[in-house]
């Protein structure tokens, strides 16, 4: 007769669960990094004390707190996620919705019953798209023709910039910028053709540079090409300032002059004399003694360079202070040690007196 089976378990529990109706229907759509920001809520979502914040998070998945403000904002666009806010606005907790099912979507044939009065317009896209012999790239609808028109042609100029055939990734993130971040057909050219004159030819970089324009606002091609002047003024400035000469900066100083100009908020003049003085200090270029001065001074609310004057002149009398406090206390150590100096040779005269009597 058969032997019962014997069964050892040595899987970890200590796991975390995704939904099958995540991966297939949410999963595709959305950007990497909400993905990484959905993942970690799930991974800590039964943590019995949590100490999470919104800057912990973007510590732990090494992003901004604005990165991970957008994921949660996306994530409640789709139902899964609810925010609950405090009076002024700000986010206190979290709640993980159950993934709304998604309907299968019928054949696009089938979609239009012919007794509805008006027909739905993205269902008409699609019918359209699919009559026209093109692949729906996403599963968005683009509501319009002309939507459709354009972003073939906005994929077939990216073709032409990155030098190859697109990707579904490449399609799917051109469409994102195009349908869920707002952007015009111009300005993603625009974005597509800048960075690729500068060889960055990974969707991941252009994605990084599409979401820094949607923050800051930039909506047509003028203002993306003025804000690329005034990074250029600020990279060439600092690098000026520095005295290096001849070279584009490199991955880690652009770091620290965006956190400098964007992040601290600092003038350039500020930022210049900042480095003008690590030069004074240390005689050569360097960008994380210049940003020591820098934390300091935006720890002490510097907005103007007389606000610098101010504190020098605090920092020299504090510094004046605990020197002459500091010769103070030489001096009285020297004069007790002359006294005791002097006492000494008193007992010894004493001694001498006493002893030529």
């Amino acid at each position: 007769h058969m032997k019962t089976l014997k069964l050892k378990n040595k899987f970890q529990t200590n796991a975390t669960l995704i939904s099958n109706d995540f991966i297939d229907n949410y999963m595709v759509n959305a950007n990497g990094e909400f993905v990484k920001v959905y993942l970690f809520l799930l991974r800590h979502l039964d943590d019995p004390c949590s100490t999470l914040t919104i800057s912990t998070i973007a510590d732990c998945l090494n992003n901004t707190e604005n990165d991970i403000l957008r994921a949660f904002r996306y994530w409640e666009s789709k139902n899964l996620l609810s925010l609950e806010k405090d009076a002024d606005g700000r986010i206190t907790g979290l709640e993980l919705e159950k993934a709304p099912a998604l309907t299968e979507k019928k054949p696009v044939s089938q979609q239009t019953s012919p007794h509805k009065e008006s027909t739905d317009n993205s269902e008409k896209v699609q019918q359209e798209s699919v009559a026209a012999g093109q692949k729906s790239t996403k599963a968005i609808p683009l509501t319009s023709f002309k939507a459709q028109k354009e972003l073939k042609s906005l994929l077939f100029i990216a073709e032409q910039y990155l030098g190859k055939t697109l990707s579904k990734t490449e399609v799917d993130t051109i469409t994102y910028f195009y349908d869920t971040l707002g952007m015009s057909a111009d300005l993603i050219e625009y974005l597509i053709e800048t960075c690729a004159e500068n060889n960055h030819k990974s969707i991941h970089y252009i994605q990084k540079v599409a979401i820094s324009w949607a923050d800051e606002g930039i909506t047509t091609v003028e203002q993306a090409r003025q804000r690329s002047a005034n990074y250029n003024r600020n990279c060439y400035t600092v690098l000026n300032a520095f005295g290096i000469k001849n070279r584009a900066p490199a991955a880690s100083e652009l770091t620290y002059i965006r956190k400098w100009t964007e992040e601290m908020g600092f003038s350039l003049e500020i930022i210049q004399e900042a480095c003008s003085r690590t030069i004074a200090s240390t005689h050569q270029p360097s960008f994380e003694y210049a940003d020591t001065i820098l934390e300091r001074w935006h720890q002490n609310q510097v907005h103007h360079l007389k606000d610098i004057t101010a504190l020098d002149a605090v920092f020299q009398k504090e510094k004046s202070a605990k020197k002459n406090g500091f010769s103070r206390q030489k001096s009285t150590i020297k004069n007790m040690n002359n006294f005791e100096r002097r006492t000494y040779d008193m007992d010894s005269l004493e001694e001498q007196l006493l002893n030529s009597n």
